[in-house]
């Protein structure tokens, strides 16, 4: 039951912060509007007033309306709740799963749907650890150094995001997946010592995945052809890619083949230039071992 159990009390609105819908998110829109409407329409149609409701759920009357309103994301439990009270069979429960991406932001999950579609990745961050690498607790901990800084809901709804795209390496087939990492981000403590050594155990456990090439450019190197920023490249079975880079198109999306066609060739040199997969796997076991 979604009661707050450490207050005794039933959640409201203020217990929610940050779980409204982005204006901007047509598709969001809709489905939150959706199911609030489905909501309402099978409360109304058992007869039960929104406080008696609101009550059964472990929930707010304001809160309560807000969800029928549209203008709040209702949590899974709260849809769970809702069907048992109601009588739904399920129904109201199915509708999880849409209103759980509608949770991610929407670019995340238009990167995600890129993500999930790929046969091959070509992916170099020169500030962090990649999303696809992060472990929770170093998303947390990077997430919090943002400025102006996000609310906690909205870290958590990040980190929420970035665990859900990590199913790129269920898939099957596996996409082949590269990534090259800067050294400093691999010595950088974000969330503490603990959680670099978590994260630092994390990757090597990916770099042992057959699909996936891990490298690192170590600090020392007196050529780095990275120097212009990240580089992303997507490349799917029907041939086609898409690819960004802050160095091109002011790192918009592109999809001619004269800027792929950049972007794969900066990738490749500082491919060449990091340690191979075999030498950077050694070096971050070393660095584990530092920690």
């Amino acid at each position: 039951m979604s009661v707050d159990a450490e207050a005794g009390r039933l959640r409201t609105e203020a217990d929610e912060p940050g779980w409204e819908v982005d204006p901007d998110d047509e598709w969001g829109v809709a489905v939150i509007a959706t199911v609030g409407r489905q909501l309402k329409l099978r409360r109304e149609a058992v007869g039960m007033r929104a406080a008696d409701f609101g009550r059964a759920v472990g929930y707010g009357e304001d809160l309560v309306y807000k969800i029928e309103g549209g203008k709040r994301i209702p949590r899974q439990e709260y849809l769970d709740r809702a069907d048992e009270v109601l009588g739904a069979g399920g129904l109201i429960s199915a509708m999880k799963e849409d209103v759980s991406k509608v949770r991610y932001p929407k670019k995340v999950r238009e990167l995600a749907k890129l993500e999930a579609q790929a046969v091959e990745c070509q992916l170099y961050d020169p500030l962090n650890i990649h999303g696809l690498l992060q472990t929770p607790e170093y998303a947390r901990g990077l997430l919090l150094m943002r400025r102006p800084a996000y609310t906690e809901d909205e870290v958590e709804r990040f980190i929420a995001a970035r665990v859900a795209r990590k199913a790129v390496f269920e898939r099957d087939p596996a996409p082949e997946l590269g990534f090259i990492l800067e050294e400093w981000t691999l010595r950088r403590p974000l969330g503490g010592r603990a959680g670099l050594h978590r994260q630092l155990q994390h990757l090597l456990e990916i770099a042992r995945l057959r699909n996936v090439e891990l490298q690192v450019m170590p600090m020392d190197r007196e050529e780095h052809a990275g120097i212009a920023g990240g580089i992303e490249v997507l490349k799917f079975e029907d041939g086609s890619a898409v690819g960004r880079s802050p160095a091109v198109a002011n790192g918009r999306p592109v999809t001619e083949p004269k800027q792929l066609r950049i972007l794969e060739l900066r990738y490749g040199i500082i491919r060449a230039q990091a340690l191979t997969p075999r030498e950077s796997t050694a070096f971050i076991e070393q660095l584990l071992g530092e920690t």
